[in-house]
């Protein structure tokens, strides 16, 4: 029987007294999209932290392909197909377009022309082709996330974690980004979104979980997450009657 394609069991973190992420529990399937939501201080980001090795777990266990991942280091996880896009955008900005992508190439064995013409593919995919030689500091914030999501790409990933990936960018560039991610999870890449931007989430997900003070309270599919009545008290706080939109 093929092992999911993530497997995270009981993932704990605390930092002094306060538990960031508090048992945390799921199973991604390859080619899936799941949404991460959750009210300002939930656990979401330092729970990709957790999934891409920058932080190890206090207690826990996480699963890559059937195989035992977690503690990092980020590198490692790279290596076994685990990128990353960051809520600060992490681009080179003295470097061209180009040669940001080339960056989780340097360690790789690869001919520097099936590297370039990867690159390039890349670019044209998110709209990015006209920039190659352009230093990454002239892009625009949204053009800064495009790169960073193409760069994760270089390395033929098998999971990508992003962190509000559509928090500030223009309407044209959240389009692009939904399509290729929708393109690559009918490839077999799994996907895991954090995100406030909740519409576009909802409709990008094939399923959502939301955390609250480090816990999971809810996991399913993503009208029923929507409808969850912890959900709604945990975004809206008095209990009104409704759905997270």
């Amino acid at each position: 029987m093929t092992p999911p394609m993530l497997q995270v069991r009981n993932l704990v973190k605390t930092f002094g007294g306060i538990v960031a992420v508090d048992g945390v529990s799921f199973n991604l399937e390859g080619g899936v999209v799941l949404g991460i939501i959750g009210p300002n201080g939930s656990g979401k980001t330092t729970l990709l932290n957790l999934l891409n090795g920058v932080y190890p777990p206090d207690a826990g266990e996480v699963w890559l392909a059937g195989q035992r991942v977690e503690g990092g280091p980020p590198q490692r996880l790279a290596d076994l197909g685990v990128m990353r896009t960051f809520q600060n955008t992490r681009v080179f900005r003295s470097l061209t377009v180009l040669q940001n992508m080339l960056v989780p190439l340097l360690h790789r064995s690869l001919r520097v022309e099936e590297a370039r013409d990867r690159a390039l593919r890349l670019l044209a995919s998110v709209g990015l082709e006209g920039y190659a030689h352009v230093p990454a500091s002239q892009l625009s914030g949204g053009q800064q996330r495009l790169l960073e999501f193409a760069r994760a790409l270089m390395v033929h990933p098998r999971v990508v974690l992003m962190d509000e990936p559509f928090a500030g960018v223009h309407p044209d560039a959240i389009e692009t980004m939904v399509r290729r991610v929708s393109d690559l999870r009918r490839e077999g890449v799994s996907f895991v979104v954090v995100s406030h931007e909740i519409p576009v989430l909802m409709s990008l997900s094939q399923r959502v979980l939301c955390l609250d003070q480090g816990r999971v309270i809810a996991d399913g599919a993503p009208e029923e997450v929507a409808r969850n009545e912890a959900v709604v008290e945990a975004y809206l706080g008095g209990g009104r009657a409704g759905e997270v939109s």
